[in-house]
């Protein structure tokens, strides 16, 4: 279980799934924390993990958490937006995904607490 921090908007909770273990496990260095940038209905920032594809998917549903490893980038899926390209998949959230819809599309202060 993970809990993501969004600055003076709240809090995320999202569960980290087996579709990309190894990918999950190399995730688990907390803390990450950073600006973050809107892209569509996703907001992702660049995280110092160096991991490369495991099982891609060229797909999100509402709610995916993954890693994209282009940019070495955390990514929040909060709407109906597709990747820009593969991802590897490693969670869900699955408490507080509203806040999403009040984020800003500039920068913002982002941090990801692992507990």
């Amino acid at each position: 279980k993970i809990e993501i921090g969004i600055v003076r908007k709240g809090k995320l909770t999202a569960l980290l799934e087996d579709r990309n273990q190894k990918t999950a496990k190399a995730f688990m260095k907390p803390p990450l924390e950073g600006p973050a940038q809107l892209w569509h209905d996703e907001i992702y920032f660049p995280i110092p993990l160096d991991h490369d594809y495991e099982n891609p998917s060229p797909y999100s549903d509402k709610g995916d958490i993954s890693y994209w490893p282009p940019d070495k980038a955390f990514c929040i899926f909060f709407g109906d937006s597709q990747p820009a390209s593969d991802v590897n998949h490693i969670g869900v959230v699955v408490k507080g995904l509203e806040i999403m819809e009040n984020v800003a599309p500039k920068y913002q202060e982002n941090k990801l607490v692992v507990n």
